[in-house]
This record gives C-alpha cells, sequence and structure tokens, in this order.
C-alpha cells in the first residue's frame, strides 16, 4: 500500500499579507486598544497593556508569571519550547491562543486585585446581546413555531450556522461583514446526514424535552464558539434537540475564562438565558425551559481547561476523549474550532473532511462559517467556482458556510 502523505505544516503568521499575518499585526493591537478605552483602568493596567502591544507586535513571547495558576498547563502546552521566539514565527493557533491569556494578565483577569473575575470583553459581548438585531431574530421564533417539524428543525440548524456570522473579533477586521447578505448556498452540506445520527422520537413543541429521561435518548456534546446573538441560536437548537427526542442530554463546552473577544464562557451562557426568559412570545418559553434543564441536568455546562489550549483536538485530554466517544454526536460551532478539529493547516481544499477527523473518538459534525484559510472536504468543482468568482476571499470573508458530518 501507498504511504499516506505527510500532511501540510501548521499555518504561521510570518508571511507579510497572510490572514494570519494581519491576525497577529493588526487585529491584536487593535484588541488591546478597545480593552483599554472600555474600562477606567489605572495606570498599572495601561502600562501592562501597553507592554503587550510592544511585545506583541515588535517583541518576543515572554513566559508566564511563576505563580501563574496554570502555568503547568501552558508548559505541557509547548510555552517553554516558544519563548523568546517572536509571535510571528510559531503556529498560528498557538500564538493567538496566548495572546488572548497574556491579555487576561495584563488587566488583571486572575487577580488578585479590583479586576479579578472581571471580562474585559463583556461590554462588547452585552452589546451585541442586546442588539435591536436580537429582538428582531428573537420575535421570529413566534412564527417558526407554527411551521411543520422538519421546517423548523432546518431553520434552527441554520440559524446555528449562519449565527457565528457574529463574531465579534471577525467584525474588529472587516466592518462591513455586518452589512452583507449571507450566501444561501453552503459549500458543504452534510445536514442529512447529521440529522440520520438523530432521529427525532417526538416533537412537544417549545418544550425542552426534559421528559424523555437520559436513559431515552442519547446525549449530544455542543462545543461552543461565540457569546451573544450567536450563542442564543446554540441554545434555541439544543433545546430543539431535546424536544424532539433527538437528544436526551446536550453538554454545552464553553471556554474556562474569557478568550478571543466573543467567545462563550459559562457566564455569557447565564447572560443568554437571561435574556431569552427576558423576551416576549415563544422566546422566553425557550428560556424558561432551557433554564429548567440546567436545574435538572438535561442541559450541562462544561468549561474544561483544555477548551482554550493551543492545541488541536488531536491532542484531547483522556477525559474528553472519553466524553465524546461516548456521546450521539459532537457538534463542533465556528471557524476556531473547525480549526481545532481538522488541524490548522493549509490542507488542499479537495482533502477528505472524514479523513482529517478519523482520529475523532465519536461521530463529529462542524458547523462554520468561513473566516479562516482553513478547509476541508470541498468538492474540485466547488473550490474552482469558488476561486473564479472571489479568488480566495471566499475563505476569509464569512460569506460561506459549511455542515460537514463524519458519522
Amino acid at each position: 500500500m501507498p504511504d499516506t502523505p505527510a500532511p501540510p505544516p501548521v499555518i504561521l503568521g510570518d508571511e507579510p499579507g497572510s490572514f494570519p499575518h494581519g491576525v497577529l499585526a493588526e487585529r491584536h493591537p487593535a484588541i488591546i486598544r478597545q480593552v483599554r478605552d472600555a474600562f477606567p483602568y489605572g495606570p498599572t493596567v495601561h502600562h501592562a497593556l501597553d507592554a503587550l502591544l510592544e511585545s506583541c507586535t515588535k517583541g518576543v513571547i515572554e513566559p508566564l508569571p511563576a505563580d501563574a495558576h496554570d502555568l503547568a498547563h501552558w508548559r505541557e502546552w509547548g510555552l517553554d519550547g516558544y519563548v523568546g521566539r517572536s509571535w510571528f514565527d510559531v503556529p498560528w493557533l498557538w500564538s493567538e491562543s496566548y495572546f488572548y491569556r497574556r491579555l487576561l494578565d495584563a488587566v488583571g483577569y486572575f487577580g488578585p486585585g479590583v479586576w479579578q473575575g472581571i471580562d474585559p470583553f463583556r461590554p462588547f459581548k452585552l452589546a451585541e446581546l442586546d442588539a435591536p438585531e436580537t429582538d428582531e431574530e428573537l420575535a421570529a421564533l413566534d412564527a417558526l413555531e407554527t411551521r411543520p417539524a422538519d421546517e423548523r428543525a432546518r431553520a434552527l440548524l441554520h440559524g446555528s450556522l449562519w449565527g457565528n456570522r457574529a463574531d465579534l473579533g471577525f467584525r474588529l477586521s472587516d466592518s462591513g461583514a455586518a452589512a452583507r447578505d449571507a450566501v444561501p448556498a453552503l459549500v458543504a452540506d452534510d445536514s442529512e446526514a447529521l440529522w440520520a445520527l438523530l432521529p427525532a422520537t417526538g416533537d412537544t413543541g417549545t418544550g425542552t424535552g426534559t421528559d424523555t429521561g437520559t436513559d431515552k435518548a442519547p446525549t449530544v456534546c455542543l462545543i461552543a464558539d461565540n457569546a451573544g446573538r450567536e450563542l442564543i441560536p446554540d441554545l434555541l437548537l439544543a433545546a430543539h434537540l431535546l424536544a424532539t427526542g433527538r437528544a436526551g442530554r446536550i453538554v454545552l463546552h464553553v471556554k474556562p475564562y474569557p478568550y478571543y473577544i466573543s467567545d462563550a464562557t459559562p457566564a455569557d451562557v447565564v447572560d443568554a438565558l437571561r435574556r431569552l426568559t427576558a423576551a416576549p412570545g415563544a422566546a422566553a418559553e425557550h428560556g424558561r425551559r432551557l433554564w429548567a434543564a440546567m436545574a435538572d441536568g438535561t442541559l450541562t455546562v462544561r468549561a474544561h481547561p483544555f477548551s482554550a489550549a493551543p492545541l488541536p483536538f488531536t491532542d484531547l485530554p483522556p477525559d474528553l476523549r472519553a466524553e465524546f466517544g461516548a456521546a450521539a454526536l459532537t457538534l463542533v460551532k465556528g471557524d476556531l474550532n473547525y480549526r481545532r478539529l481538522v488541524g490548522d493547516r493549509r490542507w488542499p481544499p479537495t482533502t477528505p473532511f472524514a479523513d482529517v477527523t478519523a482520529y475523532f473518538p465519536g461521530p463529529v459534525a462542524a458547523l462554520r462559517t468561513l473566516k479562516s484559510d482553513v478547509i476541508t472536504g470541498l468538492s474540485a468543482r466547488t473550490e474552482a467556482a469558488l476561486v473564479a468568482a472571489e479568488e480566495q476571499r471566499w475563505r476569509t470573508g464569512g460569506t460561506h458556510a459549511l455542515v460537514q458530518v463524519r458519522p
């Protein structure tokens, strides 16, 4: 048998003009400035933010403080091998993740001090959650309740998929993204395979299906991405899976601390549920039932340290491997999680999705809006059409999406 081709190298940020280089050189400094202006931080924090700005644009990677609570984790994740090197010369996935970890140090998130535990991105998340567009989206739930079950399922799946365009970090570098219409056709659509893995056993309308019992329906893991207007449709999709008996239990994986500006934390889950319960009509009913599902354990939130690790999912720790292996399906949301799922590499776009996810311990589905260069699982015809129409902009513009499944 022929040897399996070696995977392409991991993506770095060292190529001027590339998307990763722009994130490191332009987006990260913009984030520092925005966080600096969002709170009345004192001179100590301002000095630390200035030092981080200098480090990430002109300097080298510096170690964590000796008393950092997660120093052992970061050493396990490769820190000692990258200290002293340029941010642009190490794997892009790693340098992005470490930037956010150092940003939290700079603002005193891990304390002790007055800013301990205060999310530096919270004002942006709440503005997104409280936007008028959120009211419009929640109001649309009333009409959706009258539609046939398969139509509701399709609408909620696509709501979760395209909700990723609310990513706040993406908007910083692409201010026109919000004004563009979503492209209706997906570059890959395995929706039917997804539903086949989770057959419905009933439909209780707006209920979460908590009466189905975890012994009668499978567990679904949902690896969330962003907070705000994306997390709400994720929660509504979870409610639908419970209501229809497609899942007896949902385990929602979020970040253990603020990350990538808009990535969801446990506090963001609570904010989203409160937003739902405070809305009129069907949205409030969904919110109340999801709240009850958390109380009885049919909706569980996990914030595993590995959720904020700078590593691909090939390095899943044993406990997560066991959990995802036992699930009927793991739904992987968003662009960053897609990069972690398939590996942050410049795969040929026609590389089979099933091949690069063969290591994953159980059935997996990716719901992703395209905002970075990494892509797998396209047909040659689809790739050619995209390149002809948009050159390579289709990879990062946020106007294309995919649903990919590996049973």
